[in-house]
């Protein structure tokens, strides 16, 4: 008996891995995080298996689960959504599985960043622009921010952020990213990323929660924040295809350069 933990993607069933499909058809017994998995990736899933939607449930619920799974020798596909290791509240399950000798795998899942990016068309790492990325996320009372790990002190870089779980502090947010970002910085909001109803809209920092405000969006926000979003910026070429530039794969380039 195994549990596998699987990474779901952020809503379009379709970005769900050949893997986690194939996983989720076998296994006679289906956790799924249902308010913010799709039901329509349960078509995936055999028409017997047991389905139970985690959102309801608490880690003894989730434990009685698992345990009876262990009795009866069934596999269980546990669905998070996005990607789990981003995220995922994975630890506390994991310990409540090895404490049951309970074997493991994990599957990884397309993040809602990277669904963002691709519904946008957009490259999150820019030569001379920037190429770093952070992922990150406010504090909330179930969930502080570890010391060092501020909004503030992140922005200092003017790195490619993107930040989750925080519809509810961007006013705070705002204020902490502007003196390194700028007002103007370009800034993306994404709702419900990848689910049918997704909305993306372009706008600045300075006018990024008066915007939040006026959607009403509460929930399943991701915001991007970075000039590699800004429309009219030159963008320098990476030197991975000139045809001048010589590397391991094409060395012919350096006759080129001669």
């Amino acid at each position: 008996m195994q549990v596998h933990i699987i990474g779901a993607g952020p809503g379009d069933p379709e970005l769900l891995t050949l893997r986690g499909k194939r996983l989720l058809a076998a296994c006679p017994v289906v956790l799924y995080a249902g308010s913010l998995v799709p039901e329509e990736i349960l078509r995936f899933a055999d028409s017997r298996a047991r389905l139970y939607n985690s959102a309801e449930m608490d880690l003894p619920a989730l434990e009685r689960v698992y345990l009876e799974a262990k009795e009866q020798n069934h596999d269980v596909a546990r669905l998070h959504s996005g990607d789990p290791s981003i995220y995922g509240a994975l630890g506390e399950q994991l310990r409540i599985l090895q404490k049951h000798g309970i074997a493991w795998t994990m599957t990884p899942g397309v993040s809602a960043y990277a669904a963002a990016a691709a519904a946008i068309g957009q490259e999150l790492t820019v030569p001379e622009v920037s190429q770093t990325v952070i992922l990150t996320r406010t504090a909330s009372k179930s969930s502080p921010m570890p010391a060092g790990e501020e909004l503030s002190r992140l922005a200092a870089t003017r790195a490619t952020l993107a930040l989750h779980l925080s519809a509810r502090n961007l006013r705070q947010a705002v204020r902490d990213l502007s003196p390194h970002y700028g007002e103007n910085c370009p800034a993306v909001a994404v709702w419900r990323v990848g689910w049918q109803d997704q909305e993306i809209v372009a706008t600045t920092l300075s006018e990024l929660h008066e915007l939040v405000l006026t959607k009403k969006w509460t929930r399943t926000l991701l915001v991007l924040v970075g000039e590699v979003f800004a429309q009219n910026q030159p963008r320098r070429a990476s030197a991975l295809y000139d045809p001048n530039h010589p590397h391991i794969f094409r060395p012919h380039a350096k006759k080129q350069r001669n």
